[in-house]
């Protein structure tokens, strides 16, 4: 509950301050992709409102650190797997001890009950 109150009092002032950037700057900025500035353009240029490059590169550099983030952790969840893989590799061998040791007593309370 504490971890929700908090998010949201940093999620809404975040939220209010970015309708505010795109509220100031709707005016127009030319984009363009020709380095050499030659004329005409090899690429053509065009004209979009500020605050959606803003978002854009925003957005984009969000989705690039947390492929940055999943990249850098791959060794870790590898890890992870490995030991997963032996614990429950220890437990089955572990529960196959088990039923043979309860067949081993099975078999020992036949013999005893037989002589």
């Amino acid at each position: 509950m504490t971890k929700r109150i908090i998010g949201w009092f940093l999620l809404l002032p975040m939220c209010i301050i970015l309708i505010v950037f795109a509220l100031a700057n709707r005016h127009l900025v030319k984009i363009g992709f020709d380095p050499l500035l030659t004329q005409p353009p090899l690429v053509p240029t065009f004209e979009i409102p500020l605050f959606i490059v803003v978002y854009f590169f925003l957005i984009l550099g969000v989705i690039m650190g947390g492929i940055a983030t999943w990249v850098s952790q791959g060794a870790e969840r590898r890890q992870k797997r490995h030991w997963r893989n032996k614990a429950k590799h220890m437990q089955n061998e572990m529960d196959a001890a088990k039923s043979l040791e309860i067949e081993n007593a099975h078999q020992n309370s036949n013999l005893l009950e037989s002589n």
